[in-house]
């Protein structure tokens, strides 16, 4: 009699080894790979790595392909995100990251590689971003180091879209629903209680077909609830899946029994018809969010616009219509839209929004700038040299230099809190009620226990949140007001004073008087000017820009102090605008009824820009708006010739404060925070960003040129800031359907476990209901959140 050949499985992948078999520290391997992922482990100290789950690695074969290629220039230029210096970013699509393990070694790169500074696992998408230094690494070395821990990057496909849907899930449903609709065929006897002599002697037959067709649904449909429990137990959290794995677990248990022992004919449908309802409710969920979710990707996510040049002159033009080969206008501080090759001018890029290097680079014509860059100094005419990517620009927004400390009393953790300790609340009920009907009826127990599993589900409560947030989001996007995350409106309605910037927020930027008034200027004396003022975004200075008729030429050290002045070199006469303190003359020079720019040029003080700026329409409406729900402030860096229209419009002179420069806002918005105040900012995205980042909510507000900065939470467009009240009152209304979501979530566990517990409940009807709660309750907040929302224009 021959002995049957044992299976070895590997110790980091699980695969049999079959090929080869490698014995290395009384472990078994399949391949070298996976011996020498082993050993790099236990060398650099990540051996725990094997704690998180057993045999998590995907195995690593030896490769017969080069990744000589990526040595290239041109290959490495298609695929680099940025590099700069010693530094370069990348993000890799990874097929094989598929568990809370490839995260955790991923995420550790640096310790295995000392050419690697950080690296992000983005876990939904499969990718990870990677900043290394390509002086110790290149990116073919990266590569390798990649695949020899078994993750092969997809580098074929590194730039296509993505389904967001596996096509496994639905294998999964399809067999599922074979299984379920066969095994309630064979069970039709039992179910009409026919007990004719011919059919009784079909009905072991018939129950062992059942069996046959459940091992599937057991050891493939179901298993995505199952690893997902026996990875949560192995990392000791508590997901819902654990309950649910325990349900399908226990109602395939009994049923086998039972028709192994001849006792009966099992619960083979309502197992099946559990899992097939459970998986047409994940299935149905995923397509639901993916169609109401806030999509990041979105090309018109926000309405980011530059000065295209054109034979004619510059055109305003949004990024989604910017093409190849285009040629754009750079003005100081403001961002680099996507990969450009430098035309005109000398850049000095500021990557600090890209990889937090703060330090500025030197760029000459000819060379490129990448995306994310902020120039600091003279205007710049750039080529685009690789198609917009929204996306990218929306993940600078959210990172992690940017984000705030949330308050984790607000709903979305009370949320997650509730959630997270409903398992253990679900599981304890399902074994007490297991308890109480072995001892009152055994016959029930198994049903009552089947069904407290799976009846209670926290994915209402869960969902409610981040549905109806996006909801929101999308909605008010629409309109004009874009949010960079759905946590910023809960802050929005929990905010207790607003403070407002009045240049360019309160006041329009395109609709202003300007008159000069000092010597007469030549003609080369208002080429300067203009040229000095077209390379700053500040409204004083585009009012000036606007008013001067004249072309502008080159400038050389160009300089700009926030709040201050500007000044620089044009044709060799040297300019300075800007405040009486900037330009270094005498204070009783300062006008105190208008607001001014002064004019200094090679040392001789000229005169000042008189600037009488017009409010926007609908600023009373909006300030009475506000003014029932927040404390008011105003900070501006004109002087006080405004007061008393200001006045008017606060109904006090406490609220209002002059002469503040962009330093005074944000040390001003601090202060309330220390006195525990809520506080959101309103003003300009570039001249008040140190104030927007500092305030609770930072609101940029975006005329017809906009000048992303990743230092605001939100962005409305100027022509809508006359709503803006009526926005915050639909966010407050929103928070409370979130609210009513949340009670109607807990109503139907509570309705739901109760008819469980007394065992008047099925697993099959549990099954249907579970997800049929969670679509509900995204329904209503979907529902209620659009018949709610504000009327478009």
């Amino acid at each position: 009699m021959s002995e049957a050949k044992q299976t070895t499985t590997c110790f980091h992948c699980g695969e049999d080894c079959i090929e080869e078999h490698i014995v290395f520290e009384q472990h078994d391997f399949c391949c070298q790979g996976c011996r020498t992922v082993y050993s790099l482990l236990n060398e650099t100290g990540l051996n725990t790595y094997y704690d998180i789950e057993r045999n998590p690695g995907p195995t690593v074969k030896d490769s017969e392909n080069s990744n000589e290629f990526l040595n290239l220039d041109e290959v490495k230029g298609r695929l680099l995100d940025f590099t700069e210096g010693n530094q370069s970013k990348i993000t890799l699509y990874l097929p094989s990251v598929h568990c809370a393990a490839c995260i955790w070694l991923l995420e550790r790169l640096e310790r295995l590689n000392k050419g690697v500074i950080k690296s992000e696992v983005n876990f939904i998408r499969k990718e990870v971003t990677v900043i290394f230094n390509h002086d110790i690494i290149s990116l073919k070395d990266l590569v390798d180091l990649l695949e020899s821990l078994g993750y092969p990057p997809d580098l074929q496909h590194q730039k296509q879209p993505r389904s967001k849907f596996r096509r496994e899930l639905i294998l999964k449903l399809g067999v599922a629903g074979f299984a379920f609709g066969n095994i309630m065929l064979f069970s039709f006897p039992e179910y009409l209680s026919l007990n004719e002599e011919s059919l009784s002697e079909f009905a072991p037959l018939f129950s062992y077909l059942n069996l046959l067709l459940a091992i599937p649904v057991l050891l493939y449909s179901s298993t995505e609830y199952l690893r997902s429990a026996w990875k949560s137990l192995k990392v000791r959290y508590l997901t819902i899946d654990v309950p649910i794995a325990l349900g399908i677990i226990t109602l395939f248990a009994r049923s086998s029994y039972e028709v192994i022992s001849a006792t009966g004919a099992g619960y083979f449908d309502s197992f099946a018809g559990l899992v097939f309802f459970l998986l047409i409710g994940k299935w149905y969920q995923g397509r639901t969010y993916e169609a109401l979710a806030f999509d990041r990707d979105f090309k018109s996510y926000f309405p980011v616009a530059v000065n295209r040049l054109n034979k004619g002159g510059e055109e305003v033009c949004l990024l989604e219509n910017i093409e190849v080969g285009d040629r754009i206008k750079i003005l100081n501080n403001q961002i680099v839209p996507t990969d450009s090759v430098l035309i005109k001018g000398v850049a000095s890029m500021d990557y600090s929004f890209v990889n937090g290097e703060s330090d500025q680079v030197r760029k000459q014509e000819g060379e490129l700038l990448f995306a994310g860059g902020r120039q600091c100094g003279s205007a710049l005419e750039v080529e685009v040299y690789k198609p917009v990517q929204q996306s990218y620009l929306t993940s600078l927004w959210n990172q992690s230099a940017f984000s705030k400390d949330s308050d984790s009393r607000d709903l979305a953790s009370l949320v997650d809190k509730v959630s997270r300790y409903f398992s253990i609340a679900i599981l304890t009920i399902a074994f007490g009620s297991l308890a109480y009907w072995l001892v009152v009826d055994s016959t029930e127990a198994v049903d009552a226990f089947t069904a407290v599993l799976i009846i209670a589900c926290p994915c209402a409560l869960a969902l409610s949140m981040p549905f109806a947030s996006g909801n929101v989001s999308r909605i008010l996007g629409r309109l004009g007001f874009f949010v960079k995350n759905t946590r910023i409106l809960e802050q929005i309605a929990d905010a207790d004073h607003v403070v407002l910037d009045k240049t360019g927020t309160l006041t329009k930027i395109n609709s202003t008087t300007v008159r000069f008034q000092g010597a007469v200027l030549s003609e080369a004396e208002q080429l300067a000017l203009k040229s000095i003022v077209s390379n700053s975004t500040h409204p004083l200075s585009m009012a000036v820009a606007n008013y001067l008729p004249v072309q502008a030429h080159k400038v050389i050290n160009f300089r700009e102090v926030l709040g201050l002045g500007i000044g620089g070199e044009v044709d060799g006469i040297s300019v300075k605008m800007g405040s009486a303190q900037f330009c270094d003359i005498d204070p009783q020079a300062q006008v105190v009824d208008a607001s001014v720019v002064h004019v200094v040029v090679d040392g001789r003080y000229l005169g000042y820009f008189r600037i009488e700026k017009s409010l926007r329409n609908g600023i009373s409406e909006l300030i009475k708006s506000l003014a029932k729900r927040y404390r008011l402030h105003l900070l501006s860096g004109d002087n006080d010739s405004d007061k008393q229209r200001m006045k008017e419009l606060f109904g006090t002179e406490d609220a209002l404060h002059f002469n503040h420069s962009p330093t005074d806002k944000m040390h001003y918005t601090a202060n309330l925070q220390s006195d525990g105040k809520s506080v959101i900012m309103m003003g300009d995205g570039l001249n008040d960003a140190g104030a927007l980042k500092q305030a609770d909510v930072g609101i940029a507000i975006a005329d017809d040129v906009f000048s992303f900065s990743p230092a605001c939470d939100a962005i409305l467009q100027a022509d809508q800031l006359k709503r803006l009240g009526e926005f915050v009152r639909y966010i407050a209304r929103s928070i409370t359907v979130v609210k009513w979501s949340i009670i109607i979530s807990l109503l139907y566990n509570v309705v739901g476990l109760f008819f469980a517990v007394r065992g008047e409940l099925t697993p099959l009807v549990a099954a249907i209901l579970m997800p049929l709660s969670s679509v509900t309750v995204v329904a209503f907040v979907t529902l209620l959140t659009t018949l709610i929302r504000p009327k478009s224009n």
